[in-house]
């Protein structure tokens, strides 16, 4: 039988709150380990949980799969898109039912967390260049605002945690050679074990990508390792471990739509000229200590710091020249307890968190030809924040169960100008802000469940999007937080050999944060006004054999302007969101099991049309895309295992955009994708 990717319970029949290849498991299997869900941070299992959550497993990422790009692993979790898989200077986007789309690079509006360690910013700001999905064992997506859980910017989270070297061993080695089209080329290793009470595991990686248009060759290098030390029983200390070094990633900047045509593998104006692109050095250091029987409760510590130097070619002409040097520190604490109330139980958790963001940050002035004209911003961004919060499970009886959290967050944004030729720019915007949330669960049946939720949101604006587009400097005074309300209703469950997971979801925005494109070429925000998004989500998986899967995950969504007061925007799309979405995959499995068995996954995706701009005068084309991956696994007498597999991606040669850039400045509002694409990998285990 053919291990479950996307597990919810088990070994009974695997559900999936999105499905891959999960498959049911033997009939007689009759005892059930309930499998529990750790983003939403109040650790529940899955059927008492009054929310849109998908769990992404370790098969799905690595079987197949270049292990590059989050987008490969999260194609089958609705709700969730992802643009920019091809341009590492700009960073791949991520939007969860809208929030996140208005990003012109990076992540905007949605928490990344990383082994516990948040990797959004307090000003709401995110990367995902140092994610290692060579050692991920699991990912964790919640479908919608979770601020009570974890401040600004959680219109959505997406949690990556990697292996700690648990059930590995006493040693395992892995080594990792791939290549393939557009100059592909990756090299990674890995080992892991457990001897007495330490644990650990190490990982390793190298890319290089020429790329598929002119000017967007990527080299970079990751290293993560987890040690892990058991004091007793109940508790124990960690400490994670992640570099990245990424000495090129070249941009190769948006075309106009007659550029596209004419030449798709065409870099754009001044990106050659001008050497486009960034180069990163990051380190960030974790610490962790749980305590399982700290008195009649739980208690988990984390602290970590960071530290990255960036710099950054923006492809125009003037101020366009960024580097800052970042540190980022902070911590959380969370008490767990069980208690009663009368006779029921009540899980209860309360929590702070806290964190400081430090950028030094300059700008230089580049001219049309090219040359370095001298600094024109040279500046101290500082970000506080700090959250308390609370949340409670009450089951209300066997089948009910009453979940209410709350938190207040401090967060403080300060700017001090050390460039004077302008004037002193400096500046200085604090927030107070309260969010809550409301669920009902209804577990009729073991593997059935109905949902409901009520919850706000809200997001402040980020340092860069705080830039004042009069050209004064300093902070915008006209620019705020955008809040949300968000409703849902779920049902997830199995029945027969069908898993099925349907939310319907909406969401209004007050102040919506949307981006421009001043005359430079400079992206600028402000708030646009009142929006809304409403929409459906469906992920079904049906095992008809053992060998067998087919899972699909479909969403219908509606992201509209609703009021936006001096502007005729009232009713028009929200850019560079496709309403529907659709993907499929149809899995086949061989004899075996793990790294040794045989398998074929044909995969199909399907992005519906969206617009460039707010006011909906850019169409962008739907398109479908099929890609398809195999590989197949031998077990040496010796016991190690060779494990190899090949990819196409795009197989009939679909022409679409990798990237939308919005409400882009002289129409260069796209990234044209690469045509038809190969890439092969062999491994060894030992």
């Amino acid at each position: 039988m053919p291990r479950p990717l996307i597990t919810l319970v088990a070994p009974a029949i695997v559900l999936g709150s999105s499905h891959t290849l999960a498959q049911a498991l033997p009939d007689h299997a009759t005892e059930l380990t309930p499998v529990t869900v750790e983003a939403s941070r109040l650790y529940r299992e899955l059927y008492t949980t009054p929310m849109a959550v998908s769990e992404v497993d370790e098969q799905a990422i690595s079987q197949g799969q270049q292990r590059v790009r989050l987008d490969e692993s999260l194609a089958l979790v609705p709700g969730l898109f992802i643009q920019n898989r091809d341009n590492f200077a700009q960073g791949q986007r991520v939007s969860i039912r809208g929030f996140g789309a208005r990003a012109p690079f990076g992540v905007r509006g949605i928490t990344i967390l990383m082994d516990g360690i948040p990797y959004t910013l307090p000003d709401g700001q995110a990367q995902l260049d140092a994610i290692d999905l060579d050692s991920a064992r699991q990912i964790e997506v919640i479908r919608g605002p979770a601020a009570v859980q974890y401040g600004n910017a959680a219109g959505g989270v997406v949690s990556v945690t990697t292996a700690d070297g648990r059930g590995e061993g006493p040693s395992t080695t892995r080594l990792h050679a791939s290549g393939g089209s557009d100059g592909y080329a990756k090299l990674a290793v890995q080992n892991g074990g457990e001897n007495g009470p330490w644990s650990h595991h190490i990982s390793a990686s190298w890319l290089q990508l020429d790329g598929y248009r002119d000017h967007s060759r990527v080299e970079k290098a990751l290293f993560d390792a987890k040690l892990r030390y058991q004091l007793d029983a109940d508790r124990a200390v960690g400490l994670t471990l992640n570099l990245l070094d990424n000495p090129v990633a070249e941009d190769p900047g948006g075309l106009t739509r007659e550029q596209a045509d004419d030449d798709p593998r065409q870099a754009g104006r001044f990106t050659k000229d001008y050497d486009t692109g960034q180069t990163v050095d990051q380190q960030v250091i974790g610490l962790h200590y749980e305590d399982l029987a700290f008195g009649p409760g739980a208690l988990y510590l984390r602290g970590f710091t960071s530290w990255r130097d960036f710099e950054q070619q923006l492809p125009y002409p003037g101020d366009s020249l960024i580097d800052y040097k970042r540190n980022y520190y902070g911590g959380s604490a969370e008490y767990h307890q069980r208690l009663h109330l009368g006779e029921r139980p009540l899980d209860v958790m309360f929590g702070m968190d806290v964190a400081h963001q430090e950028d030094d940050r300059h700008r230089r002035e580049i001219a049309f030809d090219g040359s370095d004209l001298g600094e024109v911003a040279n500046e101290t961004q500082s970000a506080d924040s700090l959250g308390l919060f609370a949340q409670g499970d009450l089951a209300l009886s066997d089948a009910w169960t009453l979940s209410l959290g709350g938190r207040f967050d401090h967060v403080e944004l300060e700017v001090d100008d050390d460039y004077q030729d302008d004037g002193d720019q400096s500046g200085k915007r604090t927030f107070d802000e309260t969010n809550g949330s409301l669920g009902i669960s209804y577990r009729y049946l073991p593997y059935h469940q109905l949902y409901a939720n009520t919850s706000t949101a809200f997001e402040t604006p980020t340092f860069s999007e705080f830039a004042n587009p009069d050209g004064t400097g300093g902070f915008n005074p006209d620019i705020e937080p955008q809040r949300a309300w968000s409703r849902e209703l779920g049902a997830r469950g199995s029945l027969g050999g069908l898993d099925y997971d349907v939310a319907l979801f909406s969401i209004d925005v007050k102040d919506e944060l949307v981006p421009y494109e001043g005359s430079s070429g400079r992206t600028f925000y402000d708030n646009a006004g009142d929006t809304s998004r409403d929409g459906i989500e469906v992920a079904l998986g049906w095992q008809p054999l053992d060998s067998l899967r087919l899972d699909s995950a479909l969403t219908l969504a509606r992201y509209r302007f609703d009021h936006v007061s001096g502007s005729d925007l009232d009713g028009k799309r929200l850019p560079g969101l496709p309403e529907t979405t659709w993907n499929t995959q149809l899995t086949w499995f061989g004899q075996g099991s793990g790294a040794a068995r045989r398998f074929a996954t044909l995969e199909t995706q399907y992005v519906g049309d969206m617009v460039a701009d707010n006011a909906n005068q850019v169409d962008v084309d739907d398109y479908w895309l099929v890609n398809l991956r195999a590989g197949d696994g031998w077990r040496l007498s010796s016991g190690n295992v060779v494990s190899g597999y090949i990819g196409i991606r795009n197989l009939f040669d679909e022409a679409y955009y990798a990237n939308v850039r919005i409400n882009a400045n002289n129409d260069r509002y796209f990234e044209p994708a690469p045509d038809r694409s190969f890439y092969a990998g062999l491994e060894l285990t030992f």
